[in-house]
């Protein structure tokens, strides 16, 4: 197999089967061993009685039903799973990412690449969604000390040494721009135009949902808010040694008379605030801890069609 084509499908029923066709112009042009993957995330529509039709009828289409919605990683993990191709290719199922630019990405892996990411070019998105890839990338670069592309999404080709190479790695929590980052290989980037969404519909991806995933993986995959801690801590002692020379010098030399319990209650406060924080962001890495020891699946298949029994 020389290319597989892996795309979550999730909330977008109408657009599948434009997305297979043009799948197939493109690829078929490339080679004509490849084979389109569609891992159907539980999506609360028709999705996956649409999949089981362009699946009857087109034997390089693959279907992967997962048992309920794991979410966008985990279903490029179970389509990185079962890919076959020597070069593996994800993008998103809403043609937001021209599935015509496929040819670029693997021209450019051909030269030698392991990783060809594609990067957006004019985004057609709203000032708010675009604001808040800011924010998402802008905090998950500083949580995680790495370096976050915000033009650079889920659409890329992978050498398959990649893909194997990120199955190694046992974490529960996936967010795969980090995890490529991390195994390394030889990497390059192709622009692309980033298309408009003709359903209509909205990125299931809000702002909330953004910021939550770049916590749970900045905790997954750092250990930087706990150094942050120690700094605010040390900080915080600083400022208090500070304020407690100012009441000395005030008392003794100004003979300033300071109110005891205004001192005394904001102290306090304060301090207790510092602490649950510091308790939250602690049981945080260890729920993280929890979830990792139990060694479950990041994902569960309840039925593939078209594969090989």
């Amino acid at each position: 197999m020389e290319i597989s084509v892996v795309s979550p499908c999730y909330g977008a029923p109408t657009l599948l089967k434009q997305l297979v066709e043009q799948i197939t112009e493109t690829v078929s042009q490339l080679t004509d061993s490849y084979e389109i993957i569609l891992v159907e995330d539980c999506s609360p529509d028709n999705s996956r009685e649409i999949i089981r039709d362009i699946c009857a009828n087109d034997p390089h289409v693959k279907g992967v039903f997962l048992s309920r919605n794991f979410g966008q990683q985990s279903a490029l993990n179970a389509g990185y799973d079962v890919a076959q191709g020597n070069y593996v290719v994800t993008l998103d199922c809403d043609l937001q990412n021209p599935p015509s630019q496929i040819r670029n990405l693997y021209m450019k892996a051909k030269e030698g690449y392991d990783i060809v990411y594609a990067t957006r070019q004019n985004r057609p998105d709203t000032y708010f969604m675009t604001k808040g890839s800011q924010v998402f990338n802008s905090l998950m670069g500083f949580l995680t000390d790495t370096q976050q592309d915000e033009a650079v999404a889920e659409f890329a080709i992978f050498s398959h040494k990649v893909i194997d190479a990120m199955a190694q790695m046992g974490d529960y929590r996936r967010y795969y721009p980090l995890m490529t980052q991390w195994v390394g290989f030889k990497t390059a980037k192709v622009d692309v135009e980033h298309a408009v969404r003709t359903d209509g519909k909205k990125s299931s991806y809000s702002i909330k949902k953004r910021i939550e995933l770049a916590v749970s993986t900045a905790v997954s995959f750092s250990t930087k808010s706990l150094r942050l801690i120690v700094y605010f801590g040390t900080l915080i002692t600083l400022l208090a040694i500070i304020a407690a020379i100012v009441l000395v010098v005030k008392t003794m030399c100004m003979d300033e008379e300071i109110s005891g319990w205004i001192t005394l209650f904001v102290s306090m406060w304060f301090i207790a605030g510092i602490m649950i924080m510091i308790v939250g962001i602690i049981a945080v890495y260890v729920g993280s801890i929890f979830d990792e020891v139990k060694h479950r699946p990041t994902y569960l298949i309840s039925e593939k069609l078209n594969f090989e029994k």
